[in-house]
């Protein structure tokens, strides 16, 4: 699914991750774990194709990056990403929010996804006039909704409270369940009893 090899990372001449070399097979949900500053959320940016490393090989799937010709294209259909805070639309409802990151096959499956996820009934609404626990499942379901191989989350629980947060984990372990590999980089320890692998970063190495 997922390989690197020999990954290292600089922003300017400062290096922050040191020869990162792992695996992420299929149907995993892999924790990233460290503190602030170990560099795990740049490993997450990489792993993800938002950031390209200084040095070192990526592979998805058997491909690098450089044989992808359409690197937008293929994030819309192979990777969903959940981030602290929500990035949702104000003046878009849930339903609208939704639909506006689906691809055009898959925007029939929105409000059966909408009822997994237990917000069926707020897709009218507006992401201010729903709790933050609810936002977050909204995103959820964004990421979700094109069926993505890969769902990359950075700190997904970082502004809910330890309820809420159980309930994210529970969704992002189903739809594990369901085929897609996740890996979150967080520092809520409530994930490791959902990991299947767990990494510790610690000053840019594992």
């Amino acid at each position: 699914m997922i390989k690197v090899s020999n990954i290292s990372h600089f922003y300017g001449d400062e290096q922050v991750l040191y020869d990162i070399s792992l695996e992420i097979k299929e149907d995993e949900l892999v924790f990233l774990s460290g503190d602030s500053g170990s560099g795990k959320s740049t490993l997450l940016s990489i792993l993800s194709t938002l950031l390209k490393p200084s040095s070192g090989e990526l592979l998805i799937d058997d491909s690098t990056l450089d044989d992808v010709e359409n690197l937008d294209k293929f994030r819309q259909e192979n990777i969903g990403f959940v981030f602290q805070f929500h990035y949702l639309i104000n003046y878009l409802n849930v339903y609208e929010n939704i639909a506006l990151a689906a691809l055009d096959d898959k925007k029939k499956n929105i409000n059966s996804l909408l009822e997994n996820l237990g917000i069926l009934e707020l897709s009218s609404r507006y992401p201010n006039e729903i709790s933050g626990g609810q936002r977050q499942r909204v995103a959820l379901a964004r990421a979700l909704i094109n069926e993505p191989k890969i769902i990359f989350a950075d700190e997904p629980t970082g502004s809910l409270d330890s309820k809420n947060s159980k309930i994210v984990y529970e969704l992002l372990s189903l739809a594990v369940k369901n085929g897609t590999t996740v890996v979150v980089a967080s520092h809520d320890m409530q994930i490791q009893d959902h990991a299947t692998q767990t990494i510790r970063m610690i000053d840019g190495k594992i």
